[in-house]
């Protein structure tokens, strides 16, 4: 079943994030993916995640396509202007990829190329917009396409924000659903009560909402971010578990497969799985998920 039929029917997805390689070997990529084949809906290709030079997620993409593996093109503000990001677009359609993700970009100065420059020519909601005017039969210029591309569309949404940024963030929801979003990936969740009272915000009928599951690789990652990535917090008990734990690697697996349980639990849409370079990891995730 594609991912676009499996949210319109209100079954659970399960999305994996796959980083394709910093490189021309692809045979790594393969072999983790082959892993969970047929376990997983879809395979997300991230477009140069934290801004680190890695093949692009177009390449990833048509990489898995050709290996008849269902792949999420993700679409990135921050590298390309409204030339490009529609080239990419309609190759994508061509080349059998059916689903896609609007993405702002994490800024380039987290990176490791910080001297490049940043494009933005193009909003997320106008990247959106494009999105919708190519599957429309449109480009930018209002000229008529040679065929017209078709996806499953969509984007992300920022569960950590607060005060008049969540405001915006709600409305931004709202418009993304006029453009033809099916569905919003979440920030990492840790805390399923902050969770809980953002998804009552949302019209969960209107549009698929799925959480990321993060696989915490130390108490010292799951310690950083809860200090230091804004709108994000792992609870103290949980840093402690993976600290006293004697395997702590299988704590951090334990933990996540609960996590997706409590998420099924709750009625998700589903969820998207990152590992964070430990792909060979996730065949267990799916286990203790009983996925």
């Amino acid at each position: 079943m594609q991912l676009k039929e499996k949210i319109a029917a209100k079954k659970f997805v399960v999305l994996g994030e796959f980083e394709p390689p910093k490189g021309a070997d692809f045979s790594s990529f393969l072999k983790n993916v082959n892993l969970i084949r047929g376990r997983v809906d879809a395979f997300v290709v991230p477009e140069m995640a934290n801004a680190v030079l890695k093949a692009s997620s177009l390449g990833g993409c048509a990489f898995l396509e050709r290996e008849g593996i269902g792949a999420v093109l993700q679409v990135c503000c921050r590298d390309r202007n409204r030339l490009a990001l529609q080239a990419d677009i309609l190759s994508a359609g061509a080349l059998g990829v059916k689903n896609i993700m609007g993405v702002t970009g994490v800024d380039i100065s987290y990176g490791d190329h910080p001297h490049a420059r940043t494009v933005n020519d193009l909003d997320l909601l106008e990247l959106l917009d494009t999105i919708n005017k190519l599957q429309d039969g449109k480009d930018l210029a209002g000229v008529d396409l040679r065929g017209t591309p078709q996806f499953c569309v969509g984007s992300t949404v920022d569960m950590g924000a607060s005060g008049d940024l969540l405001k915006i963030e709600l409305e931004d929801i709202d418009k993304k659903i006029d453009l033809g979003v099916e569905y919003l990936v979440t920030n990492p969740v840790f805390d399923m009560r902050r969770l809980q009272q953002f998804v009552k915000r949302i019209d969960t009928e209107k549009v698929a909402v799925i959480p990321t599951v993060l696989l915490l690789k130390s108490a010292g990652m799951a310690r950083y971010i809860d200090r230091n990535v804004k709108g994000i917090s792992v609870p103290a008990e949980m840093i402690r578990d993976i600290q006293k734990a004697p395997d702590k690697p299988k704590e951090c697996i334990k933990i996540a497969g609960e996590t997706i349980n409590r998420l099924k639990d709750m009625g998700m849409a589903g969820v998207l799985i990152s590992t964070v370079g430990w792909e060979d990891r996730l065949p267990q995730i799916l286990d203790m998920a009983k996925l």
